[in-house]
């Protein structure tokens, strides 16, 4: 069956695969809608992210990526500024000695591995509405409408977000809803060790090299190789939106090797 797939596939024009593959993402996110947009938990959520909409409007905020140079950069200078931390940051906060001020995962196998731990944090959470299967409603938890297909960048974060291969981009379009007139990235590598197709499901055999903790995805993590062009096309929107309306979004990792955001060097800015 799967060779005749490919014969197919092959087969066929570009254009027309496109469209056929378009129509299909557009099926799944169509099924996807009325649970995300009418279920009692994410009409909670709705309420409250509609509440929380340029409730920093004018402020900066820094998004914390999880690559190894996070090592190299003074945290402390980050107590009293509005931190998003993504996946598994609690695993520093001990070392910066303080909690970044949310969380923000949608990647599955994060959340089905790490649900209690989650569960046990007390800072704000956003979650993808998939984690429902794993993490039970707190005033701490939002859900959000993300999707892997259907390329846009969400203005309004209440509503459908296109994670675009990365949970930093989901902290982008997170940031824009609250308002930030200034977004700076640290710890974004955007540059991994570990090679292969993106997307792939692999479980890690040892220490983890291409984050902040050798024990990030340790032995026996399942995780899922990068997918670093679909996460430069989400970049790339969200630097187009943030600049159409007068805003920015900064890199100031250390040595990280994303293209798409103005580069600054991280002390500057204390």
């Amino acid at each position: 069956m799967s060779t005749l797939r490919e014969k197919i596939k092959a087969a066929l024009p570009a254009p027309v695969l496109g469209a056929l593959r378009e129509s299909r993402d557009w099926a799944v996110r169509a099924g996807q809608w009325p649970s995300a947009a009418l279920h009692p938990w994410r009409r909670d959520s709705i309420e409250r992210l509609n509440a929380l909409r340029d409730s920093r409007k004018g402020e900066r905020c820094f998004i914390l990526g999880n690559g190894p140079s996070l090592q190299k950069t003074d945290l402390s200078r980050l107590k009293g500024e509005f931190t998003f931390g993504m996946n598994r940051i609690y695993m520093a906060f001990e070392q910066m000695g303080f909690p970044t001020s949310c969380i923000v995962t949608v990647n599955d196998l994060v959340m089905e591995q790490c649900c209690q731990d989650f569960q046990a944090l007390d800072v704000p959470l956003f979650v993808s509405w998939r984690a429902r299967r794993w993490l039970t409603p707190k005033s701490n938890i939002h859900y959000l409408f993300t999707t892997y297909t259907g390329p846009k960048f969400a203005r309004d974060a209440a509503g459908r977000i296109w994670e675009s291969a990365t949970v930093t981009n989901v902290a982008l379009q997170l940031a824009y809803h609250l308002g930030f007139s200034t977004v700076v990235l640290i710890g974004v590598d955007h540059n991994f060790v570990t090679q292969g197709k993106p997307n792939t499901t692999v479980v890690s055999q040892g220490d983890d090299p291409n984050h902040f903790n050798p024990g990030y995805f340790g032995k026996g993590f399942r995780w899922q190789l990068p997918d670093l062009d679909t996460s430069e096309i989400g970049y790339a929107l969200a630097r187009q939106a943030f600049e159409a309306d007068g805003r920015q979004v900064l890199d100031a990792t250390i040595g990280g090797k994303c293209q798409i955001f103005p580069k600054v060097d991280y002390d500057s800015l204390f």
